[in-house]
């Protein structure tokens, strides 16, 4: 039988198995197989899947897929454990410039080993009975509340991903404390894992917008999850839309091995 060789990497706890398919070696996973290799108890265990591939004209494309099995929107965390990735492959450069789902992204490694990953504009937030939604590549739900440590974010969260609106194409839910005009603490239940993940890149940038301490201009948000911290920095315009935005934090090598393929 085969072997696959596979990367454990994580960004402030956001955990993924990445494979590189550059030599198109994985064309034939399965959404059954994704999903079984990203079981913690029988498989390898993390909370999504990423493809590195070739694309011209760009460094790589990024492929993810949700602990489910299936296809998913951007994953922030997951660029920028990527980003690392193909640094430790021997891709070293000033800039990265990538493909994902979304559409173009670039990324940067500072010398404290930080990656930083420009996400898309944001031009526009609703407003859902008080709370937030929006989307940051993925779609997010934007909650502010208190004490949110002490929250039951797997029940009330599920809930929302479950409600009527949402249930068909699902919703990342966001539970966000307000600690200081330019910190939060961020909760989140991704759909695709259906549960609480110690860490969401997307969600955390979400939540960071809808929290803004400049009316105008330059934000810069600290974001503490679970898994650690990041920060999100952005541009928030006259017409409340969002540019500039970068998401930065740590992404780290975990382990690597080899499976059955």
């Amino acid at each position: 039988m085969s072997k696959m060789t596979f990367y454990k990497y994580q960004g402030t706890g956001n955990d993924f198995i990445i494979l590189d398919n550059r030599n198109w070696s994985y064309t034939a996973l399965t959404t059954e197989r994704v999903k079984s290799l990203c079981d913690r108890r029988t498989g390898i265990g993390a909370d999504g899947l990423m493809l590195m591939n070739t694309k011209a004209g760009y460094d790589f494309e990024m492929k993810y897929y949700n602990a489910d099995g299936r296809e998913s929107s951007m994953c922030g965390n997951g660029g920028r454990c990527m980003v690392k990735f193909a640094y430790d492959l021997g891709m070293h450069k000033n800039s990265y410039h990538f493909l994902a789902i979304d559409g173009p992204h670039e990324a940067e490694i500072d010398d404290n080993g930080i990656v930083n990953l420009k996400m898309k504009d944001v031009q526009h937030i609703r407003d859902y009975h008080g709370d937030s939604i929006l989307d940051t590549g993925s779609p997010h739900y934007v909650k502010i509340i208190g004490e949110v440590m002490d929250y039951d974010v797997y029940r009330k969260g599920m809930e929302i991903r479950y409600s009527p609106e949402f249930a068909k194409e699902g919703i990342n839910v966001n539970f966000v404390e307000q600690r200081k005009p330019d910190e939060i603490t961020v909760r989140t239940y991704e759909r695709g894992v259906e549960d609480e993940t110690l860490s969401c890149g997307t969600g955390v940038t979400a939540s960071a917008l809808v929290c803004y301490h400049n009316e105008c201009g330059y934000n810069d948000v600290t974001v503490v999850t679970r898994g650690g911290k990041l920060t999100v920095k952005f541009d928030r315009s006259s017409d409340e839309s969002y540019h500039n935005i970068w998401l930065c934090g740590p992404a780290v090598k975990v382990f690597e091995g080899t499976i059955d393929a």
